[in-house]
């Protein structure tokens, strides 16, 4: 198996004797010093040995990377022996930090949990390998996909997210919002590599980018497989949220690019009716 072209995973027997997955866990920062602990800890305490760790800082000023170092550390000394990489250097922004994460990333599969963010929990990689067995075909699939648990700024669990992953997931389900987090979409490294974030947009190239990622995989024919598993805990206080108005008018943009406008109004439209339905008929 390579990482340019990978193969399927086979083989019968304990997921132990399965050739070996590899993850690229990339982990954006800046003055994170509040919120990376509990980030790194997940991507540590992972069952699943093969993991490259992609540290990617704008010039952080505060304790991160004093942080990471500690992390590197004990990555040594531990019995955890991933393979962890950190850069440090000022960036263009959000998505110019995560464009360069993905020209270091080696693995087959690449994901991005940023500061405050996290795995959902140690056997997470475990599972997508076990997932990734059970599909058929001669080639990896694209995407592997999950859920999502949305947590506070301390890392405590608030709700599910509200936006749940379809059962069949294809480029044409971002329609109806962004099904999938960010933080749950797993895609394939070779094809995320030939992909980059477009820097056009400052607060939602990720949609952008997931719908990209998934346009690519029709075209090659390749499957989007559903682990129907919480892959992800992600922090509230994210970018998006922080832009909330600016991104909506992105993903707006986002939309429209990929779906055309008339589609792109009807959703909107609809999307509306829905929040204030929400606000006169609260847990219905």
């Amino acid at each position: 198996m390579t990482t340019d072209t990978p193969s399927a995973v086979s083989g019968d027997g304990d997921v132990k004797t399965v050739p070996s997955l590899r993850f690229s866990v990339i982990t954006v920062t800046y003055n994170a010093e509040n919120v990376l602990g509990r980030t790194l800890e997940s991507v540590a305490s992972q069952t699943w040995p093969d993991v490259e760790h992609i540290i990617i800082d704008g010039a952080s000023t505060d304790r991160t990377l004093a942080i990471v170092q500690q992390y590197i550390k004990d990555n040594r000394l531990g019995e955890t022996s991933h393979d962890i990489v950190l850069q440090s250097e000022p960036d263009g922004g959000l998505y110019d930090a995560m464009n360069k994460g993905l020209l270091k990333a080696g693995g087959h599969y690449v994901v991005f949990i940023n500061a405050g963010d996290c795995l959902h929990d140690p056997d997470t990689l475990w599972n997508i390998v076990k997932r990734v067995k059970e599909t058929e075909g001669d080639e990896l699939p694209a995407v592997v996909y999950g859920d999502t648990d949305i947590t506070d700024g301390e890392g405590n669990f608030l709700f599910r997210r509200a936006h749940r992953p379809p059962e069949r997931l294809t480029w044409r389900s971002f329609r109806k919002g962004m099904l999938v987090c960010h933080q749950a979409f797993y895609a394939r490294a070779d094809i995320a590599r030939e992909l980059p974030y477009d820097l056009n947009y400052r607060h939602s190239a990720d949609v952008d980018w997931c719908i990209r990622i998934m346009k690519e995989a029709e075209k090659r024919d390749l499957p989007l497989v559903n682990t129907r598993l919480t892959l992800a805990d992600y922090m509230r206080e994210g970018q998006s949220t922080v832009h909330h108005r600016a991104s909506l008018g992105e993903r707006f943009a986002v939309m429209r690019c990929h779906y055309g406008m008339p589609t792109t109004i009807v959703m909107h439209l609809w999307f509306i009716f829905r929040a204030v339905w929400r606000k006169i008929r609260p847990g219905r």
